[in-house]
């Protein structure tokens, strides 16, 4: 599903872009026939994004917040050097299950460590440091994921918000639903601290990419 692209340029994109196997398809054709919002699911484009960025960064740690169906942890899993780890959390069950499976499959569930509960409850009982850090969890706590991981963040680490545009309603003034101004919030909180740069990229529905200026020092815990 596109999200800011026009369609047909996301479907050339996504035919561009090295295929992600059997696995993967299947994945995406059971998470369309069993949730509600396959569109949750991030898809071939932002999985071998995220993918490129655990390789670039040599991550050995990485934290996800929101697992859904598998289809990002695995990407990224699949991605780390020997003994790398993925920590993914999420309060759904079901499609927690779903990702469990798949993992299992792709010979990765050895390189998942599912937390299963509140995300920001997860957040305080880690150490850091994750040189890739993914949120891609309920919106209304963005500026709260965002400040929770921050001090974990390694030095050269990339933090990843997605779905940052929200279908291009955070451009439109008119727009005050709770969710939008939520992701307002935190593309504002970003842009303004002293502490990060960062890149707000138009890929699907949006990522935010964010990592510390140089010579910043490590956030307080």
């Amino acid at each position: 599903m596109s999200f800011i692209v026009d369609p047909r340029v996301e479907e050339y994109a996504e035919e561009h872009t090295s295929p992600d196997g059997e696995l993967f398809e299947r994945l995406a054709a059971e998470t369309r026939e069993k949730t509600t919002v396959p569109q949750m699911m991030v898809g071939r484009l932002e999985g071998r994004f995220l993918g490129v960025l655990v390789r670039s960064l040599r991550a050995r740690r990485v934290l996800e917040l929101g697992t859904f169906t598998g289809y990002s942890s695995i990407s990224m899993a699949l991605a780390l050097p020997p003994g790398g780890r993925v920590i993914t959390c999420d309060v759904n069950e079901e499609t927690t299950a779903i990702a469990r499976r798949y993992a299992e499959e792709a010979g990765v569930a050895d390189r998942i460590d599912f937390r299963f509960g509140p995300g920001l409850e997860t957040i305080a009982q880690l150490d850091g440091p994750f040189e890739l850090v993914f949120v891609d969890a309920d919106k209304e706590n963005y500026v709260n994921y965002y400040e929770a991981t921050l001090p974990l963040l390694a030095p050269g680490g990339v933090m990843v918000v997605d779905n940052t545009l929200w279908s291009g309603r955070v451009a439109d003034p008119e727009d005050d639903e709770e969710t939008t101004r939520a992701i307002r919030e935190l593309n504002d909180r970003v842009r303004d601290d002293p502490r990060v740069e960062n890149v707000l990229l138009t890929v699907r529905d949006g990522m935010n990419l964010v990592w510390r200026r140089e010579g910043s020092p490590a956030p307080a815990p």
